[in-house]
């Protein structure tokens, strides 16, 4: 029997309690002062009695990692203080994602506080695809390049890094992307927590986390060598934004020193003395201190529609800017961009929604496979997301471009289906050009008239785990609350957990037997609702992109009571210090 008795919601899932042993609850509880729902939700997460403290307020003191314990970072750091005293012509080859250009923005600015400016590069997402290539190294060497450093990319482009030996290029990797035993290349330096000889315990860190330590190794490298003697050591804690942007947006594991780079970053970003996210802020209307939304939901998407559908170096040059002028123009450049990709994508997912309930028992198939022409390769990552979202199963979208004869796919996965390891195992049966990734996103190319038979194999492959998956879906609840309850007061109690995401996930409060009042449908899909209960309260509601699922249609009805899941957000509209809840599910009573 599931929670409230809900063994189906009208999304198809099982409701449970989110479970917490009683006796850590307990010794929580009395530690640090918590209310019981609180103590519970801090054991839920795993956090052991001796590690509450360092949880709820995340230190780097007590959390910093010794950046000798990472594989070869030490080396990296002799070599780029090799490079600056020689004054070296560097490069930083940066993804054209958040993360990549949070971690080039933090060495950029390392250099250039010790006097020295580097150039970035970041390829194209269409044309040359995601990281180095022996192409790219070319050029820099042509242009003079005499190191390289890639962040966020390099640990797998063995082509490319055996072309940079035959140039002799050296090339410092600063990658978090998973490794396979025996492939280390032949490089300067490979830093990476995920390579299979690494040692540091800190394989859940985003590359700008992995960036943040080098730049504690490079001041430590530095004041050994009495470079610091008459000149002051870069302030590297001025730069936890940006470790905070690459972390968030990543989707890393936020707990340990990764939670503590979060925290402590949202922190300082919340001065605004970075000039391209101050700018960018602005344009987006945040509010208040920084929070893991402004990061994920504001500042995030609008970095990351410049290498999305627009020029993929605007990102790091907003992030590395200290030109105010400069980083006005480039935020407005890349608000416009993000407007644009929110078209584009929003014509993708209406189409790709059109052949999954169109199309003969695809909705019903254990993995989802669409594709048509010309889908815009920068969004269809996004909309495999949401369609994930929305269907709950793993779903790949492929835009083909048929003058090159070619299919570009991106998939996004259930938990506890493993999408990478059969993508990889269609590459290895010959029917993709290429393909790879990991348990919850992969990525591919394949040819279009290949397209059937990848689906078959793949929705064959998945199948026994799809269904394991579906069987096991549901939706964890931290705690029942009444609509009277669910007040600011709380919210502000349960603050204390954040900031959240994978690892800490945000608490999911719910509330039975609630009725539906003034239902509105929104522009872009979202319904409105106020919630009303036997408590006398009145709770302010919304549910994103739901009006055309059962769950949007069921609050668009008035009348008759429903159980809803959700997170409560800050309503500060016109200075009033309330909350609404954001509905993630619903369940109606009659049908569970």
């Amino acid at each position: 029997m599931g929670y409230l008795g809900v063994a189906r919601s009208l999304s198809g899932r099982a409701w449970r309690q989110r479970p917490a042993d009683a006796e850590l609850t307990r010794r929580h509880q009395l530690a640090h002062g918590l209310s019981e729902p609180l103590a519970r939700a801090l054991a839920s997460r795993g956090v052991a009695a001796e590690a509450g403290e360092h949880f709820l307020n995340p230190t780097l003191k007590a959390l910093f990692p010794d950046p000798s314990s990472f594989a070869d970072l030490d080396r990296a750091a002799e070599i780029l203080v090799d490079a600056l005293e020689a004054r070296r012509r560097v490069v930083v080859f940066a993804d054209y994602d958040v993360d990549g250009a949070s971690s080039a923005a933090q060495i950029v600015r390392w250099f250039r506080a010790m006097g020295l400016e580097l150039s970035v590069y970041v390829p194209d997402r269409v044309v040359e695809g995601y990281g180095p290539s022996p192409a790219a190294f070319r050029r820099l060497k042509a242009e003079g390049a005499e190191l390289v450093i890639t962040v966020d990319c390099g640990a797998a482009a063995h082509d490319a890094l055996a072309c940079a030996v035959e140039l002799d290029l050296p090339v410092v990797v600063i990658d978090h992307h998973l490794m396979r035993a025996g492939e280390l290349p032949a490089v300067a330096a490979l830093v990476n927590p995920n390579r299979p000889d690494c040692t540091s315990g800190q394989g859940h860190l985003a590359a700008a986390g992995v960036a943040f330590v080098l730049l504690a190794a490079l001041n430590r490298e530095a004041r050994r060598r009495g470079l610091f003697a008459g000149a002051p050591e870069p302030d590297i804690k001025a730069w936890l934004d940006l470790a905070a942007m690459g972390a968030i947006c990543d989707v890393t594991q936020l707990t340990g020193f990764n939670r503590a780079l979060a925290a402590q970053g949202l922190k300082v970003m919340s001065g605004w003395k970075n000039p391209g996210l101050k700018a960018l802020m602005a344009l987006a209307k945040g509010q208040g201190p920084a929070s893991t939304f402004h990061v994920g939901f504001l500042l995030g998407p609008r970095i990351n529609a410049g290498g999305r559908i627009g020029r993929s170096d605007l990102g790091a040059r907003l992030l590395a800017t200290d030109d105010p002028e400069e980083a006005a123009a480039l935020a407005e450049e890349l608000d416009a961009l993000n407007a644009s990709r929110k078209q584009v994508e929003a014509e993708v997912q209406e189409a790709a929604v059109r052949h999954i309930e169109q199309e003969t028992n695809q909705a019903d198939a254990p993995c989802l496979v669409v594709a048509q022409d010309d889908w815009h390769p920068g969004v269809i990552g996004i909309v495999a997301g949401r369609l994930r979202e929305r269907y709950r199963k793993p779903t790949v979208v492929i835009g083909i471009d048929r003058a090159a004869d070619v299919g570009k796919g991106s998939g996004r996965s259930q938990p506890g289906v493993n999408l990478g390891r059969a993508v990889q195992a269609a590459f290895d049966e010959g029917l993709l050009l290429s393909g790879g990734g990991h348990a919850m996103a992969a990525g591919l190319s394949v040819r279009p008239s290949a397209i059937p038979e990848l689906r078959a194999f793949l929705c064959e492959r998945l199948a026994a785990e799809s269904a394991v998956a579906a069987a096991a879906d549901g939706l964890e609840i931290d705690a029942l609350v009444t609509t009277r309850g669910a007040d600011r007061a709380l919210w502000t109690d349960f603050q204390r957990l954040a900031p959240f995401g994978p690892g800490n996930p945000e608490p999911v409060f719910a509330a039975a037997d609630v009725r539906v009042e003034r239902p509105m449908a929104l522009r872009g899909g979202h319904v409105r609702v106020t919630l009303t209960d036997g408590s006398g309260g009145k709770l302010k509601a919304v549910a994103w992109r739901c009006e055309d699922t059962e769950t949007g249609r069921r609050l668009l009805q008035e009348g008759g009571a429903v159980h809803v899941a959700g997170r409560l957000k800050p309503d500060d509209w016109q200075g009033r210090e309330g909350v609404e809840l954001e509905i993630e599910d619903v369940a109606d009573p009659r049908r569970i």
